[in-house]
Formats: C-alpha cells, structure tokens, sequence
C-alpha cells in the first residue's frame, strides 16, 4: 500500500473513538438519570460521527474500494489499533466516567496538536472534533468532582475506578512505526511530548475532587500494535452483527 503509514496512522486515531463510541452507547437506556442518560448517548454519536470522518479519508487512501463500513466493521481484532484504555468495560458508572476523563484529557490535548497538521484533512477534522471533545471533558470532569467530593460511597467508587484505570493511561503516549513516519513528515502529533501536560491536568482535577492520583508505575500496553484484553472481542460480536449477519449495509 502506498500510504500504508498514513492509513496505519489514521486507524491509531479513530479506533479509539469508535471502542470508546461503542462503550458509551451501550448504557443508552442504563444511565443514572434521564439528563445523564442522555449526555452519554451524545458523546456515542460524537465520537462516531468523528470515525466517520477519519474512516472516509482512510478509504479513499487505501484506494481498493473499502467503504467506511468495511474498515470500521469488517476488521479481525487483532486489526483495531486502539488503546486498552477504551476497550475497559462499564463495570459501574464511577469506572464509565474515570475511562471517559482519562481518556478526554488526553483526545483534547492531542486535537489540539493535530490541527496543526500539514494534512489538510487531518487539520480540518481536528478542528470540528475539537468543539465536541471540549464539551465531553466538561462532562466528564464535572462527573469526577462531583463523585470524589460525594458521598463516602461515592468518593470510594471514583477511587477505585481510577485506581484500576491508571494502568492503561501511559499507553496513550507510546509511539507506533506509523505515529513516528508521520511525525517526521509533519502530519502526526509527537504524543511523547504531551505526556506531562496530561498527567499534570488530570492531578490538578483529581486534586479539585479530593482524589489521590495513583502511585503505581506498572503499565499495560499492547493495543496500538493490535494485542488487546479479552473485553474487546465481546465489543466487537455486538459491533459487527448487523454488518455480518446482513452484508453490505451502510451506516
């Protein structure tokens, strides 16, 4: 292929958000309240609508006739390049909220860097994306403090769930073959370079919602380079149902 790093690139960038898009529609109808409910439900479409841009670009790269659909829906698991942070189960809505803003911290910074990308495409979607992530930080945010500086039940939860969280939060700044041929050309971001920003403003939040930040310095990695946990299978047996149980529908 003869953009092969580009493609890989992209793949790095929008797996993310359609595991995270997945995770987040599953608790449509299961929020803790309507507005909640319903706030979530947009951040699913949010981060779908984002795939769609990155996955229509990636398809007129690869230049072989795969549509959006093939590449977001008709991929092997070990295919997906997103990070293990995203893939993480609901297992409670403190767990649902901490992977929403470790994540959220980090899709900010990082659009904000790829806007500055001699991509034009690429540019331009971070500039659209930008809006909905700024908003998807608020909520997640306000959701930390609100449950950290909660009740005693509360504040255990929110601890807990980023205690359990923090070892997939490094991951989010390795680099691929693909993140490195793209840096070099200007395309893609540097993501060693936005490590500190990014551990210094979620400390500053989970000080504000009376939360410890962990202490632990053992990280699991594996899902840029396609090795995942067992969670993402059974995301991706719901995923791609419609699409292999009814061949060649169109989002």
């Amino acid at each position: 292929m003869k953009n092969e790093n580009l493609y890989n690139y992209l793949l790095g960038i929008a797996d993310n958000s359609l595991i995270l898009g997945q995770r987040m529609g599953e608790l449509c109808g299961h929020g803790p309240s309507l507005e909640t409910d319903i706030a979530c439900t947009n951040i699913s479409l949010d981060l779908f609508g984002q795939v769609r841009s990155y996955f229509q670009y990636a398809g007129k790269i690869v230049g072989d006739g795969r549509t959006e659909d093939d590449i977001a829906m008709l991929r092997k698991e070990r295919d997906y390049k997103n990070v293990l942070l995203v893939e993480q189960p609901n297992t409670n809505f403190a767990f649902t909220i901490g992977r929403q803003f470790l994540f959220d911290v980090y899709h900010l910074i990082f659009l904000a860097e790829l806007q500055k990308s001699n991509d034009l495409t690429l540019s331009a979607i971070a500039n659209k994306c930008i809006k909905e992530v700024s908003y998807h930080v608020r909520f997640s945010s306000d959701w930390v403090k609100r449950l950290g500086d909660g009740t005693e039940e509360s504040k255990a939860k929110m601890q807990e769930a980023i205690d359990a969280l923090w070892t997939y939060t490094d991951e989010l700044f390795h680099q691929t073959e693909a993140d490195v041929a793209m840096v070099a050309k200007g395309i893609g971001v540097d993501v060693t370079k936005l490590k500190e920003d990014y551990y210094l403003r979620v400390g500053e939040l989970l000080k504000e919602a009376t939360l410890h930040v962990p202490e632990s310095k053992w990280f699991q990695k594996g899902g840029k380079e396609g090795i995942h946990t067992e969670h993402l299978g059974y995301l991706l047996s719901d995923l791609q149902y419609m699409q292999r149980t009814y061949p060649n529908m169109e989002w």
